[in-house]
């Protein structure tokens, strides 16, 4: 692949004329507008959305965008609010299991005394997931919409299956990957298809509506997590096997309604696809060459290696001086500069579209979510347990502090979209939630120590979620609105690797500090009379809230985790200074004058 087809512009900012477009501009009082439809894509449906004859996709458009253009020009708009309903619902459940799941992981983990161990199952599975968001977004570029979603969903099922059945640690990390993969890979695919059905100036309060069932989960998981493990619970293991029932019964009726109004269309004569003519054999090379495995197996081995080292170091036998310490650094390395070289010069399909490099919304919108998921996940992995030891809070209302991001972005984001689409403009929200952001995690490092005050951290995470809440919405809406229809997936799938990479490289910060400071410190407070048991207290949550509250050894443990955790918050507030640089690269796009969508749409 020469230079000039590697950086090919492949973005809008630089668009010729829109096709016609028919729209639903479903305003906020429940009732629909709908005019004549107009070349400068302003123009809406009528009521059933047939108004005008629905066009034929364009040939030039990838198969899954063609199903979704010709979808939602011949469904009605009750098909396209059973489709949100179903969203709504998915977004419940998977809200619900993460609040309850996350809740119990610390105590899985110290089942096989590896509670040190969690950031670096977290770095293993984000490395990986990371690499198969692209693979996953040419699946539905490819195949469809639907067939991705399906994917994913199998891959969550069989994470969940594997974490309730795991019986050592190297099967619960196996069953972390697929969870990981699967829930981030579902989410995703879900905010393709969101962004399929909406326009843009509207796209936010439609992500605002699917993530809003966060609200009422962010009480719900914790208390059910709590009862889980409480004498009379359930165990520890069956809130993942019943979830692993759950969940693939709530995603069927969203595939379901997809397939279904897909072969309507086809049904319509909107949709033609032409058969492959491809053997297995040709077919099997076909999609190796689409979704590029080398591409993936180079960036995935490669972020493994280099970021396991710091995570690991502190452990080894010679720190930083150890042997294999050193080859997997090395290795790490070299694999990820001979991807950027296969990427750019021989890939016939590659991970990453270059084109994009040249869009400074883009890579503005890519950079502030990286240094925000890095600077977040400094922290925020050992944050519950922090809660349970330093502040003696029970695993609910740990939880509950936890999950304070849930139930302001739910509240918040509601009112961010409306304005969002009452303006037109997004910009200017991120003027004021970056330095709201960096304010609130600076009194973090002041107010994450022994002996202060739940309340002060309830405060900083309600500051935290604010920010936190405006950068996610507005980066999708910026990546999309600097690109076509015919690349939603393929951005999409871009922010989700950078944000991934960029969470992973949190976690590896976080493990690095925790690895080098929370041994450190226990050797520093804690009494003579409690050196003995240094593993069980380094390794176990469960040990380490066995000592009462006010006895020297629990005393001392609050204070390594404050010295731990004022550590990992200094690095991801300085960090996050960067993020007025990446706020000034995004251009403030009038999101009412891009059309990008056609048909019934939200």
């Amino acid at each position: 692949m020469g230079l000039r087809n590697a950086f090919r512009r492949q973005t809008t900012e630089t668009t010729t004329a829109e096709p016609t477009v028919t729209q639903v501009d479903v305003n906020l009082a429940g009732d629909e507008k709908r005019v004549p439809s107009t070349d400068d894509g302003s123009a809406e449906a009528n009521g059933d959305g047939n108004g005008e004859q629905p066009e034929t996709p364009a040939e030039e458009l990838q198969p899954g965008v063609r199903d979704m253009e010709a979808m939602t020009q011949n469904w009605s708009k009750w098909s396209l609010c059973a489709v949100f309903l179903n969203i709504w619902l998915l977004y419940f459940t998977n809200a619900f299991q993460s609040s309850i799941l996350s809740s119990l992981l610390p105590y899985l983990t110290s089942e096989w005394e590896a509670h040190s161990l969690l950031n670096t199952i977290y770095i293993v599975a984000d490395a990986i997931t990371a690499a198969c968001y692209v693979p996953v977004g040419k699946i539905m570029d490819l195949w469809g919409r639907a067939e991705g979603f399906l994917f994913m969903t199998i891959c969550a099922t069989i994470g969940l299956i594997m974490m309730a059945a795991c019986n050592n640690l190297a099967t619960f990390c196996a069953a972390y990957v697929f969870y990981s993969l699967g829930f981030g890979g579902m989410t995703y695919c879900v905010d393709v298809i969101t962004a399929d059905a909406s326009m843009l100036k509207s796209r936010g309060l439609a992500y605002a509506f699917t993530s809003s069932p966060y609200i009422i989960t962010a009480f719900a998981g914790p208390t059910a997590a709590d009862d889980a493990l409480g004498a009379h619970g359930i165990g520890l293991r069956w809130p993942f096997g019943i979830f692993a029932i759950i969940f693939p019964i709530v995603a069927a009726p969203l595939y379901g309604v997809l397939k279904w109004n897909i072969r309507q269309a086809q049904k319509a004569g909107h949709m033609i696809r032409e058969p492959s003519g491809r053997n297995i054999f040709q077919s099997i090379w076909f999609y190796m060459i689409e979704f590029d495995a080398a591409g993936v197996f180079l960036f995935s081995a490669g972020l493994v290696l280099f970021f396991l080292p710091f995570d690991i170091a502190g452990s080894a036998p010679s720190s930083w001086d150890t042997p294999y310490i050193i080859v997997m650094l090395v290795i790490g390395f070299v694999l990820l500069f001979v991807f950027l070289v296969y990427e750019f010069y021989f890939a016939p399909k590659p991970l990453l579209q270059f084109g994009f490099l040249y869009n400074r919304t883009v890579i503005g919108a890519c950079l502030l979510d990286a240094t925000y998921q890095l600077c977040y996940y400094c922290w925020d992995n050992y944050f519950t347990s922090f809660l349970q030891v330093v502040n003696d809070l029970s695993v609910a209302d740990a939880g509950y502090v936890g999950n304070t991001f849930d139930v302001v972005s739910g509240v918040l984001l509601l009112i961010v979209g409306v304005l969002i689409r009452k303006t037109g403009r997004f910009k200017w929200l991120l003027w004021i939630s970056v330095p709201l952001y960096i304010f609130a995690q600076g009194l973090m490092i002041y107010f994450r120590r022994p002996n202060q005050s739940v309340g002060y951290l309830v405060m900083c995470q309600v500051f935290i979620s604010i920010g936190g809440s405006v950068f996610i919405i507005v980066e999708q809406l910026a990546i999309l609105a600097a690109v076509d229809h015919q690349h939603f997936a393929a951005v999409l799938a871009l922010l989700n690797v950078v944000g991934t990479v960029g969470d992973g490289m949190g976690a590896t910060i976080s493990s690095a500090i925790w690895q080098n400071t929370y041994p450190k410190a226990l050797r520093m407070y804690l009494p003579e009379s409690a050196m003995d048991n240094f593993d069980n207290i380094y390794e176990d949550i469960d040990t380490q809230l066995s000592y009462p509250v006010g006895s020297e050894t629990r005393i001392a443990i609050q204070h390594a985790y404050g010295y731990a955790q004022t550590r990992m918050l200094a690095v991801g507030t300085g960090v996050m200074v960067l993020a007025f640089i990446w706020t000034m690269m995004i251009k403030n796009i009038d999101l009412k004058k891009v059309p990008q969508v056609k048909g019934v749409v939200f």
